[in-house]
């Protein structure tokens, strides 16, 4: 039988000029590793670890279940942080990579001839 495609939003990541299309019903992170793209820094992917750490810079996403307060702060949060592996889009979304893996997708970006702008805290 024919199944019907699944409606996708346009999700960007800055660091790299990566776009991919993610499904309104996976994570930011999944839909990104189902497609075999790059650009989100890939850990445990299921918010133990914080590597996929990102500031939400346009666009809306919703929770696909707890965020851990030991790697997003209510703070963070306030400011549009999150972690790519708990959340999903419900509109298109623009992001950047923040955390400890942030410093490294941003130099390689910087050496392909990708810019970034930096978010403000």
């Amino acid at each position: 039988m024919f199944q019907t495609p699944k409606p996708t939003v346009r999700v960007e990541v800055i660091d790299t000029g990566e776009q991919y299309p993610c499904a309104l019903d996976e994570s930011l992170l999944r839909g990104m590793l189902r497609l075999g793209r790059r650009g989100i820094p890939v850990g445990c992917v299921n918010g133990g670890c914080g590597v996929c750490k990102v500031r939400i810079l346009s666009g809306e996403v919703r929770r696909l279940g707890p965020i851990s307060r030991a790697h997003v702060s209510q703070e963070d949060e306030a400011l549009g942080c999150t972690l790519a592996c708990r959340v999903a889009p419900t509109t298109e979304v623009v992001l950047a990579v923040e955390g400890r893996m942030s410093k490294p997708f941003r130099a390689g970006a910087l050496a392909t001839g990708f810019s970034s702008p930096q978010p403000n805290p």
